[in-house]
């Protein structure tokens, strides 16, 4: 299986909610929560106290504004890079937010997900 084989709308579809649960979970500083969609082979590579305890302290992605815009999507090989136009309620300025999705065991998860 490959995403690259969905349309843009399709992946928008599947993208979005999955976006928008990065966001709220972040805010609550939920890692479990968080990394609920992300490739089982992301997470084995991470140390899952650590990164606990570091993305419940960031003060960025504590603050992300519930509201974005998405600016589309990039093809590589058998994954889609979504980004979006992320706003802080505490920071002024704009981010740019990005998702990798792509296949783990049958099933559209997360490879990657970061703001810059």
């Amino acid at each position: 299986m490959n995403i690259n084989d969905k349309t843009d709308d399709e992946v928008k579809e599947i993208a979005l909610p999955m976006w928008e649960a990065q966001l709220k979970y972040s805010r609550e500083g939920d890692y479990e929560s968080f990394s609920r969609n992300i490739a089982a082979s992301m997470l084995a590579t991470v140390n899952q106290e650590l990164a606990a305890k570091q993305f419940s302290e960031d003060k960025l992605t504590r603050s992300l504004s519930p509201e974005y815009d998405f600016l589309g999507l990039l093809r590589r090989g058998d994954q889609v890079t979504c980004l979006f136009r992320v706003f802080s309620t505490e920071k002024e300025g704009e981010w740019l937010g990005r998702m990798v999705l792509g296949y783990d065991n049958d099933e559209i998860r997360i490879f990657a997900s970061s703001i810059f």
